[in-house]
């Protein structure tokens, strides 16, 4: 692996967008050095497989961002039913409370229960998401040549989804403070802000690993194996440490803009949210976006029901201004219905209110022209 050995300060780890990055001036040690295989592991029983979109659309609510007061970012994904995110120990290094937000723009504050010194691994609980539905976790380890998702955070950028495979594996690498046993060499490309998102399978949507590292050349990145670590996490589940010790990581300054957390920003993205869950006909997320009295107006059943011939919908030219307490969005809409199986195409111009019930952003309201 000629490209990999002359690789001098090839590793870093990604937690920010652009702080919490480390260069690695030694050098490779040999386990990277074995040629990796790019052939699938045919023998294996078939399994069952999932829509690409479906899959990303289901992976993705559990999936969050997590910033710190200084503006760091990372990433994280909630693991179980007690409203538990596992992420790196890197993101939420030097922090005991961080803020979370999930893929349809909720914002919660997470307490650190569990952070290691030596592996890149930790906890933060969010009593906000307690009860909600977790990824599912694999039982084994992956093998040269699976197809994976990573999702993440990268650069601020909320839910971005890059694809690969597992390119290599029994990765061992020091970064300091941590030490990576075992870990996955994978081709999905990862960017700061990925740090602590899930390492996902491409066919079953289980969680394979937490994307931790990657190369500064080349589109090479590493993921800790999370039936290594799981004992540990579920450790601190159990039984939350009472002090946390000293993780503080000297770090670069955080390259956050400052309005890429903006209310403005949240409410377009919160709008395509909307779109996307329609056509992944995940009804029920969807009609959780709208507020309280659109959803008094109109009834699930109803609004479920009006969506139902629809095949599609995209929302292009999307623009947002602060309109007093509510921000306007606005796009265009094309939608696809099925109509006596054939395909009849519309276009809209929509508007939307969208303000804070509750300290949460929904769509107040909404109109939409047609454009013939």
């Amino acid at each position: 692996m000629k490209w990999l050995i002359s690789v001098a300060s090839s590793l870093l780890i990604l937690g920010t967008g652009g702080g919490l990055i480390f260069y690695w001036h030694q050098e490779i040690p040999a386990q990277l050095k074995n040629t990796s295989l790019f052939v699938p592991n045919v023998a294996k029983a078939k399994v069952s497989e999932k829509k690409l979109k479906d899959i990303i659309h289901d992976v993705q609510k559990e999936v969050v961002m997590i910033q710190q007061e200084n503006g760091t970012l990372g990433s994280g994904f909630l693991y179980n039913k007690n409203g538990d995110v596992i992420t790196n120990a890197h993101v939420v290094s030097g922090a005991k409370t961080v803020k979370i937000k999930t893929a349809d723009a909720r914002e919660f504050q997470g307490t650190v229960i569990g952070i290691s010194q030596d592996v890149d691994v930790a906890v933060v609980r969010v009593p906000g998401l307690a009860s909600e539905e977790p990824l599912q976790i694999s039982q084994k380890k992956s093998d040269v040549g699976e197809e994976v998702l990573a999702l993440g955070s990268p650069l601020g950028l909320q839910n971005t989804v890059t694809t690969g495979i597992i390119s290599g594996v029994g990765r061992d690498f020091d970064i300091k403070p941590f030490h990576y046993k075992d870990a996955y060499q994978i081709s999905a490309p990862i960017a700061p802000g990925n740090s602590g998102g899930p390492l996902i399978n491409r066919k079953t949507g289980e969680v394979l690993g937490i994307n931790s590292a990657a190369t500064d050349q080349g589109s090479i990145g590493f993921s800790l194996p999370i039936v290594t670590i799981m004992s540990l996490v579920e450790g601190w589940s159990k039984a939350p440490m009472t002090e946390l010790p000293d993780t503080t990581i000297e770090t670069a300054s955080a390259d956050v803009s400052e309005d890429a957390d903006s209310p403005e920003i949240t409410a377009g993205y919160l709008v395509n949210y909307f779109y996307e869950s329609l056509n992944s006909r995940d009804y029920v997320t969807a009609y959780s976006l709208l507020g309280s009295s659109w959803q008094s107006k109109t009834g699930f059943s109803k609004f479920r029901n009006g969506y139902l011939t629809t095949k599609s919908t995209t929302i292009g030219d999307v623009q947002t201004t602060k309109d007093g307490d509510s921000i306007s969005v606005t796009g265009i809409i094309t939608a696809v219905d099925l109509v006596d199986g054939n395909e009849n195409y519309a276009k809209f111009k929509v508007e939307y209110k969208v303000g804070y019930e509750n300290d949460q952003l929904k769509i107040i309201s909404g109109t939409a022209k047609a454009i013939h």
